[in-house]
């Protein structure tokens, strides 16, 4: 024994080395997902536990954007019977110093076999010693706590190819050929680099892990849950699907999003003082004049006509949103103006022209849906003194009389043609077209016949418009 290192006589044999310790501990990774699960992005969920952004991202997507089991917030708290982190640190803290065995165990409360196991099964031997360092026995525990089971997929192969050919959509004749597919490309700018979309054939996983009840009704080691197999598609070190499949899924991610984090999405600028909760109840009744709803209508090649209606007399006015220059002529300029002519800053432009045509009685509010071409409400409202509101996420029927406007206007433009064709006299043409209608509503009097007879009677402060 006297010429044997002193880490041999070590509890545990020899083992090849895992890698560098962890940078953080449990705590960090538990508090980490926590933040992840209220809503906050990797980064920010990073910067708040005190590591750095990469490192925040690593995990984020080493776990395919969804938290391990046992470090989600609704997971039980690790058991008091191991020892903490803040106890190893003690306990290094305290040998340091020179005490014995007893007595570290007798300060931390522990059993003297306690301190005396963690001493020679998780002491950092790299230098031949037993030498006793907190970070080093934390990883050591940690490393040791884990479980390594081998997913279903990875090892049954008959399984995986089932799952495989049915997640890429490889149709089959009767014959055992393989038939091609129709090719489904994105479209559009704003779904990001994906791939091309697969899913027109594939399966989703839950008919998958449905379908093979029925297709191996007594061989039970056919069976899988469609929670394994987004797990084999998304999580690294899984290893079991090829990563390219996530192509076939129907939503195309490489990652999962945390429910919090698409539950809070939304637009910046859209603040709890200028919803639709807030705004007046006298544009609710009706009954006082100078309330709008707006919104756009989309055509070919990023075409938009912006529609405004009144809510008492349901006056249609219509904003003309040309492209604006050098649109369509090179390759977009990342996170550069929107030249389709449905932007910020071109909608505000239309807006304010428009609006400020009419009596100050008739600029009351602006009821929008939450869409990026209103982020310069805060300017509009300044320049026209029209206070803008926003309606809640998904919820067009808040705005309604704009709504069965637009479907009325379809009449004129209708959906998958090129708006951008249409000149301003021609939406000065529709307008007074739709403002000529006899409307049920109205008693069947005319959209213009209405606002005629407000501002006749005073409502707005001046003589006539028609």
């Amino acid at each position: 024994m006297a010429g044997r290192r002193r880490s041999d006589r070590a509890l545990r044999g020899k083992l090849k080395s895992p890698g560098r310790p962890p940078v953080a501990q449990q705590e960090h990774r538990r508090r980490f997902w926590a933040m992840i699960a209220s809503g906050l992005s990797s980064e920010d969920a990073a910067m708040g536990c005190g590591i750095s952004q990469p490192v925040g991202t690593r995990w984020f997507r080493e776990a395919g954007g969804m938290a391990p089991s046992h470090l989600r917030p609704s997971s039980p708290p690790s058991s008091e019977r191991y020892l903490s982190f803040a106890e190893r640190e003690e306990i290094a803290l305290l040998r340091a110093q020179g005490h014995g065995v007893r007595d570290v165990a007798r300060r931390l409360g522990r059993a003297a076999s306690t301190i005396s196991w963690e001493l020679r099964r998780n002491a950092a031997t790299r230098n031949g010693n037993l030498d006793y360092r907190a970070s080093t026995a934390q990883w050591h525990s940690e490393r040791s706590a884990r479980r390594p089971k081998p997913s279903k997929l990875a090892a049954n192969a008959t399984l995986r190819t089932y799952v495989q050919d049915r997640l890429a959509g490889a149709v089959v004749a009767p014959g055992g050929a393989i038939l091609p597919g129709p090719s489904v490309p994105w479209k559009g700018r704003r779904h990001g680099r994906r791939q091309h979309r697969r899913w027109a054939m594939a399966w989703s996983p839950q008919q998958i892990a449905e379908r093979l009840r029925l297709d191996f009704p007594d061989d039970t080691t056919m069976r899988v849950s469609h929670e394994a197999i987004y797990q084999a598609l998304y999580v690294q070190g899984r290893g079991a699907l090829k990563r390219e499949l996530t192509a076939c899924l129907r939503t195309g991610r490489a990652l999962r999003v945390p429910q919090a984090r698409s539950c809070r999405r939304g637009k910046s600028f859209v603040t709890p003082e200028v919803l639709i909760s807030e705004r007046p109840s006298e544009a609710q009744d009706r009954a006082v004049p100078g309330h709008w709803e707006g919104d756009l209508i989309l055509g070919l090649r990023s075409s938009a006509i912006g529609t405004l209606v009144e809510r008492t007399t349901r006056f249609t006015m219509l904003l003309h949103l040309p492209p604006m220059e050098g649109h369509g002529v090179a390759p977009r300029e990342k996170n550069g103006p929107a030249l389709a002519g449905h932007g910020a800053e071109a909608v505000r432009d239309a807006i304010a022209r428009t609006i400020t045509s009419l009596p100050d009685q008739l600029r009351r509010s602006l009821t929008w849906d939450q869409g990026a071409e209103m982020a310069e409400h805060a300017r509009l409202r300044i320049d026209t003194g029209l206070q803008v509101y926003f309606c809640d996420p998904r919820s067009p029927w808040q705005r309604g009389t704009n709504e069965n406007t637009n479907g009325l206007l379809r009449q004129y433009f209708p959906k998958g043609t090129d708006l951008g064709a249409h000149s301003p006299a021609d939406l000065a043409a529709v307008a007074s077209a739709l403002n000529g209608r006899p409307r049920k509503t109205l008693g069947w009097k005319t959209p213009a016949e209405a606002l005629d007879a407000v501002l006749r009677s005073g409502h707005a402060g001046v003589a006539t418009t028609s």
